[in-house]
């Protein structure tokens, strides 16, 4: 296993991760709108962009999905 640095995003790119954020938190229950359910989320949005995925639709939808059922 080799150590892999990670991903370096400018400002500009960390902001617009923080608006697909936002989005998808508006789009999962408000009771599932925890700290931690947004934490999880904000995890997913960013391996998924480490990953090289730059659609914010994809990211939005990945982000919801890991999100609906909230944290248990």
């Amino acid at each position: 296993m080799t150590n892999v640095p990670p991903p370096k995003f400018d400002p500009d790119y960390v902001a617009t991760l923080r608006e697909v954020l936002d989005i998808a938190v508006e789009q999962i229950a408000v009771e599932h709108r925890t700290p931690a359910t947004k934490a999880k989320m904000a995890q997913t949005i960013v391996k998924c962009a480490a990953d090289g995925v730059t659609d914010a639709h994809t990211l939005v939808s990945r982000a919801v999905r890991d999100g609906a059922d909230g944290m248990p």
